[in-house]
């Protein structure tokens, strides 16, 4: 069997949590890799007792990726992973870390691999394309969440939102959040959206501080095709970022379409554990 480890460099000090699962991966008779899931600055010093390896390369060649860092790192990483369909195991090194199976203390779970000892979850992702003129500029694929907001300028940005293509909402404010259920306890949140169960079949639509009372959040079916169409209102601009990604920026009159993806990521769990037992655990200290 062979495992990647992905690291977040700015996380894992001294990458001593990866050093860590590598020892005792290898101890099973597991072979690893280590490699980086993103490229770091050209300040920054790599050690040299370790020897990284391409991800690209080493991805089609793997059964298992192992993501070190936040949650922001794991879906960073999943990306890939997803698209090699092999699983994702997240061992947190942040805050929050909702997608993370492990914490940093717990690396002797990793034996449990070696022996099979583990159970892979499917979760549902969206597709996200920018229609300009009827012609497609940006495509994404997105785990967590899709986000619009408004520039810096303090101004709202006016939009529409479509559920097949009926409208079902207008307003101005801070922005909107499309979540996939897997997201729902991230920025949709923290935004007034509801918590929802990772395997329910839905999309949630969460405005961000949306300048009318009556605008609220709103569950659809993941049959559905979300679109937000910016406004015509002057020269604002507003912005896409899919899974806290890079920012591409929206011109008015650009429609971003949401649907349910083919792809799907699979996180691997190690113990079983309700949802609710999760929610419990990550909020207690909140």
């Amino acid at each position: 069997m062979r495992v990647i480890l992905t690291p977040n460099p700015y996380r894992d000090k001294g990458f001593r949590h990866v050093l860590a699962a590598q020892r005792v991966l290898e101890a099973s008779g597991i072979e690893t890799r280590i490699c980086l899931p993103f490229d770091v600055d050209r300040s920054f010093d790599l050690p040299r007792n370790i020897r990284f390896t391409d991800l690209d390369r080493e991805l089609p060649r793997a059964d298992m990726l192992i993501c070190f860092g936040g949650d922001g790192t794991i879906l960073h990483a999943s990306k890939a992973a997803t698209k090699v369909g092999i699983p994702v195991l997240g061992v947190n090194i942040g805050t929050m870390g909702f997608i993370a199976e492990l914490e940093s203390s717990e690396m002797e779970m990793l034996t449990q691999i070696a022996r099979g000892e583990y159970t892979i979850e499917a979760r549902r992702m969206l597709d996200v394309q920018v229609l300009r003129d009827d012609r497609v500029v940006e495509r994404d694929v997105c785990l967590n969440d899709v986000v619009v907001t408004k520039g810096t300028v303090a101004r709202v940005v006016r939009m529409s939102v479509f559920c097949d293509n009926v409208q079902a909402m207008e307003f101005g404010g801070d922005g909107i959040i499309i979540a996939t259920p897997t997201g729902s306890t991230a920025y949709s949140l923290s935004a007034g959206g509801p918590i929802v169960e990772p395997d329910a079949d839905v999309m949630i639509i969460t405005p961000i501080c949306a300048h009318n009372i009556q605008t609220k959040s709103i569950v659809a079916s993941d049959r559905r095709t979300i679109s937000l169409r910016l406004d015509h209102s002057g020269k604002r601009n507003a912005y896409l970022s899919v899974d806290g990604g890079r920012a591409f920026r929206l011109n008015n009159g650009d429609v971003v379409q949401v649907t349910r993806s083919t792809f799907e990521t699979k996180l691997v769990h190690l113990r079983k554990r309700s949802f609710y037992d999760i929610i419990g655990m990550k909020f207690k200290n909140t």
